[in-house]
């Protein structure tokens, strides 16, 4: 099994800077305790009030060796007057490495259309950084297919194939997110097929598809090993479970017996 990628997405949780340095000392003590060859790299994607701490934190302990600093968002440009925005320049100069795109809250609740996401991309890679790319539809019909079809035309629009290639795609299904009303579970052959068609749009417009595929459906420790076992799913974006530090240090564990 190739190395699995594991980023954790802490959205607004936790409340306090305590908390995420308990956080990621439990996890600091669980990777010590790993004798055998970790089969999982991390990113953690904090808040930006605690972007800078976290990535102290991750460069004097035990998580240098296995973990990269991530962020939430980004802004649309480097050098303008934008109120609450926090540019790529000011991540880089924090040392983030990795940010998460267009992620399904940011689409759905706040309203920003691929046309915004797209000019967030531009400036992730403007900026030298590694895009998480998160893809999914609302609803799970017939038209399924043409909406990712649609979506990733317009996110990626204007990309050379080479800053397409340095992008991660997370399938993020929005319908399979718990917190959303109605949603249900989804399952790895679900995933697997709009991961395919993804991988198909990909090759049909731009003759290329991104080399990591991550999943991003409510994932927990009930359902991580199903998802990972599959060789297409190269890693999970995970939300609320990753701040539970017992529950994601519970996901690590499934990982490393994959």
């Amino acid at each position: 099994m190739s190395k699995k990628l594991i980023v954790a997405n802490w959205k607004m949780l936790p409340t306090t800077l305590a908390e995420a340095e308990g956080v990621l000392d439990l996890i600091n003590d669980y990777l010590e305790l790993l004798n055998e060859k970790k089969e999982f790299s991390l990113v953690f994607c904090p808040s930006f009030v605690f972007i800078e701490e976290v990535g102290k934190i991750l460069k004097t302990s035990h998580l240098e060796h296995e973990a990269e600093l991530g962020a939430q968002d980004i802004a649309v440009e480097d050098e303008t007057a934008l109120t609450g925005e926090v540019s790529g320049a000011m991540l880089q100069k924090l040392g983030v490495r990795y940010v998460i795109i267009g992620h399904s809250e940011r689409r759905w609740k706040l309203g920003e259309s691929d046309q915004v996401v797209n000019q967030k991309l531009k400036s992730a890679i403007r900026n030298d950084m590694v895009p998480i790319v998160c893809m999914g539809e609302r609803e799970r019909d017939e038209n399924f297919s043409k909406f990712l079809e649609k979506q990733i035309t317009n996110t990626f629009e204007g990309l050379t194939s080479d800053e397409i290639s340095r992008c991660i795609i997370a399938y993020e299904p929005v319908w399979a997110i718990s917190t959303n009303p109605g949603a249900h579970s989804d399952t790895p052959q679900s995933a697997l097929e709009s991961i395919s068609v993804i991988k198909e749009v990909f090759s049909k417009i731009y003759h290329l598809s991104p080399k990591t595929y991550l999943y991003g459906g409510s994932v927990n420790s009930k359902n991580v090993a199903n998802f990972l076992k599959e060789e297409e799913i190269n890693g999970v974006l995970v939300g609320g479970a990753s701040v539970n530090k017992e529950e994601f240090v519970k996901i690590l564990s499934l990982v490393s017996k994959l």
